[in-house]
């Protein structure tokens, strides 16, 4: 139907006669002549339509935005005066001689230019509309760009791209799982999978060696602007390697991505354990384009009349630290009191501060409500040991050690944002040594990653002192956001089954994992892997905020659908056929 498309006419085409298709993104009339701006998934050219050729005018007259065209014309220059810098086929237009109309179109529900201010729960009910402005097929090719990328990468290297299964058993992750009912298992269910973490360690037994896949993954929690109920993952798993194998492996991938698609070449990658990322940062995936630390000053603390500061100072599992904020000072008053807000949100019960007018004044110098309960020479220690300096706000933090890395780890990425002290570019790091298991609500020890990741060290050290074991693991986290985790896995049966007690996974558990109990015992090689989030990724290198935004059809943070009104009530007899009844709270 057409032998050019709209973005792709320039200078070169000068004189020729062509045919496009697309719908109609803006129209004018300017005195007797018809502009249409016509747009197709390359880009958008300008049509000009004049009286001279009658019924293409009297047609072109007619049509409104979103309008299906066919159209033919001639390219000529633009002219003078009307050239668009802007716009790639800004220095030509299309005189046009022939217009059919394909399909006839509603207003929709918003202008689809850059100027449209439409909320997001419309653009996802109208989410076909959505997808035909240019930013969001931007983004739709990038993400086909990235994927390629990878695959091109890991194919290159040998890994051999294989499909798991998507009905498969419920096994605890981390996360609830998507039960979907058997018909012809009456009251049994198949859970769709949060990651194909067990089958692809089912490869390397099954002697695979290289295995990847664009997995898709399914988890049912609560929902947050960078996650999503169904997401994608670079899945990746390889026998007879290392941790640092598949870190090198890891680090090339996205190395080979950031050429191919921003033509980024990354430097080198710094690796940081988890407990200096906890205490340099307080969160497991810090911003490294952000220069603040959190200074420990527990020590300074622990004799002061100041109970909000001795308490946690003296509490082994407290935390007292000092955030240097540089120039905040011209912040107002109302500006940081705000702050107390915002970490109350991580469960913080105040934010004490202490402004720097002036350094060499002394206290005069300083203006804060807790100068009064502290000694002066511990004042300067904490300034000396912040390297503080006039301009500059300390924030503190005192509570339990949690609370603390929650909410000062949270306030230092605000200010950052909040005083522009994030630099430019990409800033990936690795955090590696994980601890195996962290303490649940329930006082029940959870696997920090999952529970088939390895121990670094014997079963024995394991079993004698498991909260202060470490895991073989690692993250990639890329400015402030986890691209990947992976890990070393297990692959002795005796290691597994003194995980899984550890986690109190008790018979009825073991029982979901006799089958990878048998193939540990039957020659298992040592094998590790890693996932990457697709959506994140892209998330990241589109330059937006929400993974919403580089999927085709997200769910929103209620994980619904708004196109298509799912989830939904499903029909009484459909229920009756799977042996279920509904019992509404």
């Amino acid at each position: 139907m057409r032998s050019h498309y709209c973005g792709e006419i320039n200078a070169s085409h000068q004189g020729s006669t062509i045919d496009i298709c697309g719908w109609v993104h803006r129209r004018r009339d300017h005195g007797g002549v018809i502009f249409l701006d016509i747009r197709d998934h390359t880009g958008i050219v300008q049509v000009v339509y004049d009286p001279d050729t009658v019924s293409s005018f009297e047609l072109a007259d007619r049509v409104r935005n979103e309008y299906v065209l066919k159209l033919s014309g001639t390219v000529r220059p633009r002219p003078e005066g009307s050239v668009n810098p802007e716009m790639a086929t800004g220095e030509i237009e299309v005189l046009g001689k022939t217009l059919e109309i394909l399909n006839v179109s509603q207003t929709p529900p918003f202008q689809l230019d850059e100027y449209t201010e439409a909320g997001e729960d419309v653009r996802l009910k109208y989410r076909y509309i959505d997808l035909r402005r240019p930013e969001m097929q931007h983004r739709l090719r990038l993400r086909a760009k990235i994927v390629s990328a990878v695959r091109n990468y890991l194919e290159s290297l040998g890994y051999l791209e294989v499909e798991t299964p998507v009905l498969t058993r419920a096994t605890p992750e981390g996360a609830r799982d998507y039960l979907v009912p058997s018909r012809v298992h009456p009251g049994q269910f198949y859970a769709l999978p949060q990651s194909p973490q067990i089958f692809k360690q089912l490869l390397m037994m099954g002697g695979i060696d290289k295995y990847y896949q664009i997995a898709r993954c399914f988890r049912d929690e609560d929902l947050r602007a960078d996650r999503q109920p169904e997401f994608t993952q670079v899945d990746i798993e390889a026998a007879f390697v290392t941790a640092n194998d598949i870190m090198q492996l890891s680090e090339g991938m996205l190395r080979h991505v950031m050429k191919a698609v921003l033509d980024v070449e990354l430097g080198a990658i710094p690796v940081l354990t988890y407990a200096e990322a906890i205490r340099d940062f307080g969160s497991d995936k810090p911003d490294l384009r952000n220069a603040m630390k959190l200074v420990d000053i527990a020590d300074l603390m622990q004799t002061v009349d100041f109970k909000v500061f001795n308490g946690p100072a003296n509490d082994p599992s407290g935390r007292v630290v000092a955030l240097r904020a540089p120039g905040a000072s011209r912040l107002s008053r109302k500006q940081i009191d705000s702050y107390t807000d915002f970490v109350a949100k991580f469960g913080a019960r105040g934010l004490a501060w202490i402004k720097i007018n002036k350094l060499d004044a002394g206290v005069a110098g300083l203006q804060s409500p807790i100068l009064k309960f502290l000694p002066e020479n511990v004042v300067f220690q904490v300034l000396q040991r912040c390297e503080a300096e006039a301009g500059d706000i300390i924030f503190f933090g005192a509570d339990s050690a949690k609370t603390v890395n929650d909410s000062i780890g949270a306030l230092r990425v605000q200010l950052g944002k909040d005083l522009s002290l994030i630099s430019e570019g990409w800033a990936p790091c690795w955090v590696i040594d994980w601890p195996m298991f962290e303490m649940g609500r329930d006082k029940r020890l959870n696997a920090m990653h999952h529970p088939f990741t390895n121990a670094q060290g014997s079963i024995e050290e394991l079993n004698s002192s498991p909260q202060t074991a470490l895991a073989d693991a690692y993250d990639l986290v890329l400015n402030g956001h986890e691209l990947g985790g992976g890990s070393v896995r297990i692959h002795d049966s005796r290691m597994q089954q003194a995980v899984f007690e550890q986690l109190m996974i008790g018979q009825e558990g073991l029982s979901k994992f006799g089958f990878l109990l048998d193939a540990l015992k039957l020659g298992c090689p040592p094998h590790a892997g890693i996932a990457f989030g697709v959506d994140r990724i892209v998330m990241l290198l589109a330059g937006t905020d929400a993974i919403r935004d580089v999927i085709a059809f997200p769910k929103t943070q209620s994980a619904a659908c708004l196109l298509t009104a799912s989830p939904s009530a499903v029909d009484v007899h459909q229920l009756r056929e799977l042996h279920i009844r509904v019992n509404k709270p």
